[in-house]
């Protein structure tokens, strides 16, 4: 039994400022950039075919490979009261040679 894979479908502009939130600028996700890697937040619920279609489109580059990190939001407790934090789902995006993002300039 041969299964197909289901046809790669365009991202548009606008789909693709919601699925790529915003970039991460860590010490690590710094250090990622020696090796042509980016860092961004995505949106949750986005999967790595739409991500690598939105960072192509948003910034004119060709994407090499994405990894995803799922972060669960740890529980805190504030003033006696429990409360958790947002998951957050990151994108590790490898670039191809020559192709460089500018951070500072913002998404």
């Amino acid at each position: 039994m041969i299964k197909y894979r289901k046809k790669v479908q365009a991202v548009d502009l606008n789909k693709s400022y919601k699925i790529i939130r915003k970039p991460i600028v860590t010490e690590k996700a710094t250090k990622l950039s020696e090796f042509n890697k980016v860092v961004f937040e995505v949106m949750s619920k986005s999967n790595k075919n739409e991500i690598k279609n939105a960072v192509e489109k948003l910034f004119s580059v060709k994407v090499k490979a994405v990894n995803i990190i799922n972060n669960k939001g740890k529980v805190k407790r504030f003033k006696g009261v429990l409360g958790k934090r947002n998951d957050i789902k990151k994108a590790i995006i490898t670039l191809e040679e020559g192709n460089t993002i500018d951070i500072s300039a913002g998404v």
